[in-house]
């Protein structure tokens, strides 16, 4: 059985949890007997993301325009990859390759799924591209795929306005592989940075809808309750670092917040293991990878109702909150406030994410839509 899996990128810094789902799916497919192969553009793959795909065939295209991810038109390449394959999984949605991909699809008849990642609903820059796209070519690639795949229950309704039946669509969600996140020397991680508080982290792109502006003004506003702790900030900038540097700098807490760009690999392992606790302040996500890296390393979490991930409350696993920051204050209150319970809830959290979020269960669902659509 030959599986294709379309992505953007699998650059962790650039495509983030669309890479890391494509990445680790690929793996654990691969792991089951089936013949994986990845296409995406030829961008910042380092040698760690090559040595996880050792087993799995990269198609590589190289990109002309890094801006919009556009791609160098290898016709002959994507149409190959796609004629060669027995079904096709499409990550993301507002990507070029996707859209060229499809167009092999129909004409070799292939049977494909759609997992957009929580990318459906049209926010931030580019709405009036985006809306191009969806007429030209985007509503018709969800409308017609064998299986739609939600990253949570709460995604299908984003698949519904695009004109999809409930039975058309399948709950997948992301996972975590707990070998990547056994690395935890504190001391080592917190000398490279200078850090000599306690942490409170952020790991994620700098970018409006991750919402690390929002951390930021919640942390200033309590940095008079929270003198113990220091603000790290771990991810690539997309736009917003040079404000929330001035930022920093006008609230005097140049000593407090730490800016490290991105981090990967052993290091962001080490990261999880040496933070108190993890903020993820997202505008919106379908569902954070993040709040899974984080308790698969025991550490509980402050997340926003907009992160697909409200049950960590009931296992009591961490605090959600509202993606504001009166919101992300109460929260961080709420955890440090009350110390004692810290490792307590990380041992919750953890032990939550190792019974139901694994990539290998995710990988038998993907295999049973194989199953139903190759004969």
């Amino acid at each position: 059985m030959k599986i294709l899996n379309v992505t953007m990128s699998i650059d962790e810094m650039r495509g983030g949890g669309t890479a890391e789902r494509t990445v680790q799916i690929s793996k654990a497919l691969s792991n089951i007997d089936c013949d994986c192969r990845i296409l995406a553009l030829d961008i910042g793959i380092t040698n760690e993301v090559k040595e996880k795909l050792k087993n799995i065939s990269l198609i590589l295209l190289k990109c002309i325009n890094k801006r919009f991810y556009i791609p160098s038109f290898s016709l002959k390449i994507i149409k190959k990859a796609v004629k060669d394959s027995d079904f096709i999984h499409l990550m993301g949605h507002w990507t070029l390759i996707n859209a060229i991909v499809f167009y092999y699809i129909q004409k070799y008849k292939k049977p494909y799924s759609a997992c957009p990642a929580g990318a459906l609903q049209i926010y931030g820059r580019s709405k009036l591209l985006k809306n191009f796209y969806n007429l030209i070519i985007g509503n018709k690639i969800i409308r017609n795929a064998s299986k739609c795949i939600a990253i949570t229950e709460k995604e299908r309704s984003d698949f519904y306005s695009y004109g999809v039946s409930n039975n058309q669509i399948i709950s997948i969600p992301n996972g975590i592989n707990i070998e990547d996140y056994k690395y935890d020397d504190n001391n080592i991680f917190k000398k490279k940075f200078n850090i000599t508080k306690k942490i409170i982290l952020f790991l994620g792109r700098l970018n409006h809808i991750k919402g690390p502006d929002i951390l930021l003004s919640a942390f200033i506003d309590l940095k008079e309750k929270l003198k113990d702790y220091q603000l790290l900030m771990i991810g690539p900038d997309e736009g917003m670092l040079n404000a929330m540097k001035n930022k920093v700098k006008d609230s005097n807490s140049l000593d407090d917040v730490i800016f490290t760009g991105y981090v990967g690999g052993i290091e962001k392992s080490m990261a999880y293991h040496a933070a108190d606790f993890v903020v993820i302040p997202s505008r919106q996500e379908a569902m954070s990878i993040v709040v899974l890296e984080a308790g698969i390393t025991g550490t509980p979490v402050v997340i926003t109702d907009q992160c697909g991930f409200d049950e960590i409350e009931n296992v009591d696993g961490g605090v959600v909150v509202t993606a504001t920051i009166e919101g992300v204050k109460a929260g961080m209150e709420a955890l440090f406030v009350d110390t004692d319970k810290l490792v307590e809830k990380g041992k919750n959290l953890k032990q939550f994410c190792k019974k139901h979020y694994t990539w290998n269960a995710s990988a038998l669902k993907y295999q049973k839509i194989h199953n139903e659509f190759i004969q």
